[in-house]
């Protein structure tokens, strides 16, 4: 295994532990965000047909909402002192980028698909038959996206103040493309149509941010000090 790796897994291993530790995602963010799916039925009072047809919709608006918040704090943490001491261990800024992706990657991963199983109890939403392996294969890529995001923003945003309302302003607009293919590959499949289409557009995102992310992690380390 090549140096960048062992460095991007022992980031990884640093994030996790930390969490751990905390427990914000599963004790703080997905009770949260459980509460906006309730508020959802409760709004609509007796019209269940209606909180079924929009189940899909409202999930994602909430998952993705809330799942930019768990990979904007993994950067939260850095400061001056802390870039400081990574630059002095020789960690090298994309191997510490990928390790942050990873590490939001799982978290976020985690927070969706206990969503899912709080959505499916809540909202009982109308999901068409294969809707279920359309939604294993989008929710990763929705979380890679937004990982990939939150770690860049945390970057871009580093030693700023109020960088947490500024990063969150950068993800904000970004998301537009991860929102679209996740939400319009399981109405394809309601639909009957295709969804490749929709796929490529989350793996184009991904990619995309993956490779601006690495391209621009030395500079902005260097930009931030």
């Amino acid at each position: 295994m090549t140096s960048f790796w062992r460095q991007a897994l022992e980031t990884t291993r640093v994030d996790l532990v930390v969490e751990r530790r905390s427990g914000d995602t599963l004790t703080i963010t997905l009770p949260f965000a459980v509460v906006a799916l309730m508020v959802f039925p409760l709004a609509q009072g007796t019209n269940l047909g209606l909180v079924s047809t929009l189940a899909s919709g409202l999930f994602w608006a909430v998952g993705i909402l809330f799942g930019m918040q768990i990979a904007l704090r993994g950067t939260a943490s850095d400061n001056v002192t802390r870039r400081d001491l990574q630059m002095l261990v020789g960690l090298d800024p994309a191997a510490r980028f990928t390790g942050r992706v990873m590490s939001g990657t799982i978290l976020t991963t985690m927070f969706l698909v206990s969503l899912e199983a709080a959505a499916l109890v809540l909202l009982s939403p109308e999901l068409a038959p294969g809707s279920w392996w359309v939604l294993a294969l989008v929710t990763p890529l929705v979380a890679i996206g937004l990982a990939e995001l939150g770690t860049l923003a945390g970057d871009v945003t580093s030693g700023l103040r109020n960088r947490s309302a500024l990063a969150a302003l950068i993800v904000a607009p970004l998301t537009l493309p991860i929102v679209i293919g996740a939400a319009q590959s399981i109405e394809a499949v309601a639909q009957d149509t295709g969804i490749l289409v929709w796929i490529l557009l989350l793996l184009a995102s991904d990619l995309a941010l993956a490779v601006v992310g690495v391209a621009l992690a030395g500079p902005l380390e260097e930009a931030t000090r």
